[in-house]
């Protein structure tokens, strides 16, 4: 799979685009700005998130936490970040159970909001959707020193949005890698030719159709 550089209206109008491969960019770390470290990080340990460092170089100091379950982390500490303490909003955080969710913050004594939904107008309504669908549900709750954070409740994840594609067993990847096998003999008989790029094809088609 191959992307195409988009221009951004400041290159010579006669330089030619060019093509590169397209590379994962994995988001990895939200940086928060605090004005206590040591406080932040007490909050932040009681909700059970993973401490993995505390560095001091100089006159900096960083700290990496993690949500329990979740491939990216949080940075806060002194020397890293100009942005005002209290200034991230709205970070979301993904539960598969948002009243399961709520109950637990606040049982470690964090002061969460009810729960709300999206109504049909998009506009939001007390109370867990009414049908629980999927990216509809949410509560909030903030750090020490206001850093916002947004619970969504996602159960199923749109056709294409995946974490990671897994399989039960090595029957279920067989019938997928079959499906896919299919599928793409039918893409190379429509293109005509052999697709070198198989592996490519396959991965989106099978993350595509995963659970379909």
């Amino acid at each position: 799979m191959r992307g195409r550089v988009v221009s951004s209206g400041t290159e010579s109008p006669a330089a030619a685009p060019e093509e590169f491969p397209i590379m994962d960019m994995k988001l990895e770390v939200v940086v928060l700005p605090v004005a206590d470290v040591d406080r932040t990080k007490h909050f932040y340990k009681t909700l059970g998130w993973r401490e993995d460092a505390d560095i001091e170089f100089g006159a900096s100091r960083v700290v990496q936490l993690t949500p329990p379950g979740s491939p990216a982390s949080v940075h806060f500490g002194t020397g890293i970040t100009d942005a005002a303490p209290g200034s991230v909003r709205s970070t979301y955080l993904v539960v598969e159970d948002i009243e399961a969710a709520r109950k637990e913050l606040a049982g470690h004594g964090v002061d969460v909001s009810d729960v709300f939904h999206r109504d049909e107008t998009g506009a939001f309504a007390p109370g867990a959707h009414p049908d629980r669908g999927t990216y509809s549900s949410f509560a909030s709750f903030s750090d020490p020193d206001g850093n916002t954070w947004l619970l969504q409740e996602i159960t199923t994840r749109f056709p294409g949005r995946v974490d990671g594609v897994t399989y039960g067993s090595a029957q279920e990847l067989e019938r997928a890698l079959r499906e896919a096998a299919a599928a793409h003999g039918e893409h190379e008989k429509e293109t005509g030719e052999y697709d070198a790029e198989w592996p490519v094809w396959y991965a989106r088609y099978m993350a595509e159709h995963q659970g379909a």
